[in-house]
């Protein structure tokens, strides 16, 4: 659990509970994760009713479209294994991916859909699953009695844009060769948004 919601839940200020966690004066256990994250292990609020059946495992997936998005991509990880921990999944094992989510040669995502010992996949937005079609990959897992957990459902515009920007520079590189490229995606999608406005 975060900072922020323990402090909320104790009645306390969230400076007083960060100042405890630095100092190791926190009264239950807590984990500081490699990007400075500090997560709460209050056995008060992490309940094991969700643990996933049969002894499947849960598996939190994080994922970015590219290698400049490395820190966002740690803090995303921390953020689904603080949200897993919360909903009483004992070991939550992380995955974490670089790749577009027009892209469905993902080895770590086909590997996990693959695996039927994976009885949840937790994934912070829907879109990190995949760009198009999420439903059709959802309902898949469904059929075999597995799940996908989404921890928010809302679209995110701005990868939503980068990865328009992939697709166009990938069929400008095509026609033009591979300089101009980018230039050529760039002006189009400015272009395109002109003809929205």
């Amino acid at each position: 659990m975060l900072v922020k919601e323990w402090a909320a839940r104790e009645g306390l200020h969230p400076q007083t509970v960060w100042k405890w966690c630095r100092e190791g004066t926190m009264p239950v256990p807590v984990e500081h994760t490699p990007t400075g994250m500090w997560l709460i292990h209050d056995p008060k609020y992490e309940t094991r009713s969700c643990a996933t059946p049969d002894g499947s495992r849960t598996v939190c997936y994080a994922r970015v479209s590219s290698s400049d998005q490395k820190t966002d991509l740690q803090r995303q990880a921390d953020r689904l294994k603080a949200f897993a921990l919360a909903m009483g999944v004992e070991h939550p094992e992380v995955v974490m991916e670089v790749g577009s989510g027009m892209n469905d040669k993902r080895r770590k995502l086909n590997r996990l859909l693959a695996d039927p010992g994976v009885g949840t996949i937790i994934v912070e937005h829907r879109d990190r699953l995949a760009r198009m079609n999420a439903g059709l990959v959802e309902s898949a897992l469904k059929a075999q009695g597995r799940r996908v957990i989404v921890v928010d459902d809302e679209e995110l515009d701005d990868d939503l844009v980068r990865d328009m920007t992939e697709v166009l520079t990938s069929f400008c590189a095509r026609l033009y060769g591979r300089r101009s490229a980018r230039h050529r995606a760039e002006k189009a999608l400015e272009a395109m948004r002109d003809d929205l406005v």
